[in-house]
């Protein structure tokens, strides 16, 4: 009789917890989806600039067309590997991977299409039982979750910068990628 309790409330368990499991694996197709196309947006939007305007840049106090396109890479990596996979950062004064100093417009958007390869893979393999453990960003108590959410948001948020760029360049921005 115990064991048919325990037995029981074992299948109970598995069976409540097999439709979360299954939200939580359909959050992650979701969020590959919107990366991709936010990579071929965002790889358009680089193609689409020339690359003598690469050092463009609206005011002094802001970032080039070239430096949004590589701090995106830079943070998409930090994010993802640093973050939320636990690898140490990259330590700025000795790693150039996201530094736009003799980089051509060719290497920069084949660094950031490397970039999103290497958190698309890491995303697949992410762990979706740990999407709502907590961990501190800049002094706030976020989850992994959340910050899925924050680098989407960021990525969004320099290649908008990059296309006001382009339209005061009296550049037209490729058509718009849904679903990002």
């Amino acid at each position: 009789m115990k064991h048919r309790r325990i037995l029981t409330s074992f299948i109970l368990f598995i069976l409540i917890q097999s439709p979360l499991w299954a939200q939580e694996d359909i959050f992650i197709n979701d969020y590959l989806e919107r990366l991709e196309n936010s990579r071929e947006y965002l790889i358009l939007v680089a193609e689409t600039m020339p690359a003598d305007k690469y050092n463009f840049k609206a005011t002094s106090e802001e970032k080039t067309f070239a430096e949004n396109l590589m701090h995106i890479g830079y943070a998409m990596d930090w994010h993802s590997q640093s973050l939320l996979g636990g690898r140490e950062p990259r330590d700025w004064k000795t790693d150039t991977t996201f530094v736009v100093a003799n980089k051509s417009k060719n290497e920069m958007i084949a660094t950031i299409d490397k970039t999103f390869d290497e958190v698309i893979e890491f995303i697949k393999k992410f762990e979706v039982a740990n999407l709502n453990d907590r961990l501190d960003y800049f002094g706030l108590d976020r989850t992994k979750r959340q910050i899925f959410f924050l680098l989407a948001d960021h990525i969004t948020h320099h290649r908008g910068q990059m296309l006001v760029y382009m339209r005061l360049n009296g550049l037209v921005p490729p058509k718009y990628i849904e679903f990002q």
